[in-house]
């Protein structure tokens, strides 16, 4: 202690005592949050035995992560510890979130191989928030709807409900997937090709009637292509000529090719188990029935 027998500490003293460098507690005082007691006669800044302690509560917030602001504040009485702990778990949350799309993001670059271009859009794309990732899929869907009063009620339904949920935590693959989907969702010509397949649904049947249609063919084709297959019955054979019959019945085969292939394609598929992969939901079912489908009406219109 200082030897004048007033009991107060110079700044070499408290160091020693707290552990913390002369030029620490010379800058937070600087700072304003520690002040001195007083000066000695020759101009040198003096604490008392209360400082010991204070100081271990601005050297405790300021080791998690306290700017100088709030322990200022907590210091004056302005605002209490909880208060100002909350408030850095909720900053805390919110760079750890950042953090882990970073991570993703340079995860996916490094496998991939990513040009300065590619990351630039990876990393744009990885951090829109949930509004805008919304708004850029209700935005392809009311195109692919717009007009189309006659597509079956339950495809509207589900196309509307459809949404774009990207983890907090994403892996590299969800990052890959929505990146993937973003520009999918942004391409005219896929947009052109799903309001396509809209289209041929529409002109199925009348506005309000036939609900659940398109799910009825979906049970179906489970239901008469899935056995077909499990007894390896292939595309082009004769005994394929049963099945499409039972499906389709005499339509025109070019048509129903037509309609088919506007529904269900790679890109189609593609799509579907994107959305999939971001929102960590199931792959899509029946995608091999389908194709099953295709390929035995291509092989009729081809021969």
């Amino acid at each position: 202690m200082n030897d004048d027998g007033t009991g107060l500490l110079t700044i070499g003293e408290l160091a020693r005592a707290t552990g913390l460098t002369v030029r620490t507690i010379r800058y937070w005082s600087d700072e304003g949050v520690l002040t001195p007691v007083t000066r000695s006669a020759g101009g040198y800044r003096l604490y008392d035995v209360a400082d010991v302690a204070r100081l271990e509560l601005i050297r405790t917030l300021r080791e998690l992560g306290l700017g100088l602001d709030d322990v200022r504040r907590v210091l004056a009485g302005e605002r209490t510890v909880a208060e100002v702990a909350a408030t850095h778990v909720a900053a805390l949350d919110a760079q750890i979130r950042s953090l882990r799309v970073t991570r993703a993001v340079l995860s996916s670059v490094a496998r991939r191989g990513s040009t300065a271009k590619e990351m630039t859009l990876m990393n744009r794309l990885a951090r829109l928030s949930a509004t805008e990732r919304q708004r850029i899929m209700a935005e392809f869907v009311a195109e692919t709807l717009q007009g189309l009063d006659a597509v079956d009620p339950e495809i509207q339904e589900r196309m509307r409900a459809t949404t774009v949920d990207l983890a907090d935590d994403p892996t590299p693959e969800q990052v890959d997937a929505w990146v993937e989907l973003a520009e999918m969702l942004q391409d005219p010509d896929f947009r052109a090709q799903m309001r396509r397949a809209m289209e041929f649904n529409a002109a199925d049947g009348a506005p309000g009637e036939a609900r659940g249609r398109s799910l009825w063919f979906a049970k179906r084709l489970v239901e008469l292509v899935a056995p077909a297959r499990e007894r390896g019955i292939a595309p082009g054979s004769p005994e394929a000529d049963t099945v499409l019959h039972d499906l389709f019945g005499d339509a025109d085969r070019g048509a129903v090719l037509d309609r088919m292939t506007a529904g269900f394609n790679d890109r189609v598929a593609r799509y579907r188990e994107l959305v999939a992969i971001v929102n960590r939901t199931p792959a899509p079912p029946h995608a091999e029935d389908f194709a099953w489908v295709v390929a035995a009406l291509r092989a009729r219109a081809d021969s």
